[in-house]
């Protein structure tokens, strides 16, 4: 069991980190393509911060979520290795390791891509190990995002305080595999493997 697990993190990352490196070496910052007219576009933006664009201020913020991050991703990998140990049922493992690849994948764009690549920007493509070095330090790197489904587009009744007569957009968010796989292994969690943790 251990070594499928370790395959299926393995081939997690390995599609994120691909999709991610292609979508930054050849689209320009805010660029986006249609998949689906009115609901699935791939947009590039690029996140300083953690998943859906939450982020904390300043060199030090990014860097204390930098860590924060680190050490979120040693201990579930320590709790994968104790549940296998422990021989948890094969659900759990899954669930485990999606949220365990999702989180890798968003640490190795902190980390890693301010020194491997130039920066993204509005009127140029980014270019792999550019001649005057990246663009950030090492865990000061921005997450590529690039999923966005903009479902519901509409206006706000007016007699509503505050917001009433605005226009709102349900699910704004821009977001990447790694941020469905942490999102998709929570809840599958919640939905289908809380006995276990009874």
């Amino acid at each position: 069991m251990k070594k499928k697990i370790v395959l299926l993190v393995v081939a997690l990352l390995a599609i994120d980190q691909i999709v991610k490196i292609w979508i930054k070496t050849h689209f320009m910052l805010d660029e986006s393509v249609t998949v689906f007219p009115n609901w699935f576009f791939i947009r590039f933006i690029e996140n300083p911060g953690a998943a859906f664009g939450f982020q904390l201020g300043g060199s030090y913020g990014k860097l204390i979520l930098s860590v924060f991050r680190l050490v979120a991703i040693a201990a579930v990998g320590y709790y994968i290795h104790h549940l296998l140990r422990k021989k948890a049922p094969t659900g759990v493992l899954v669930g485990f390791s999606l949220i365990f690849a999702g989180a890798l994948g968003n640490v190795l764009d902190s980390a890693f891509y301010g020194l491997l690549f130039s920066e993204s920007t509005y009127t140029s493509v980014a270019t792999f190990l550019p001649e005057g070095g990246g663009y950030a330090g090492f865990l000061h790197g921005k997450v590529v995002d690039m999923l966005f489904f903009p479902l519901i587009e509409g206006t706000f009744p007016s007699w509503l305080p505050w917001v009433g007569g605005e226009p709102f957009l349900f699910f704004s968010p821009i977001f990447n595999l790694a941020d469905s796989y942490i999102s998709v292994g929570v809840i599958y969690m919640l939905l289908f493997q809380y006995k276990y943790f009874r």
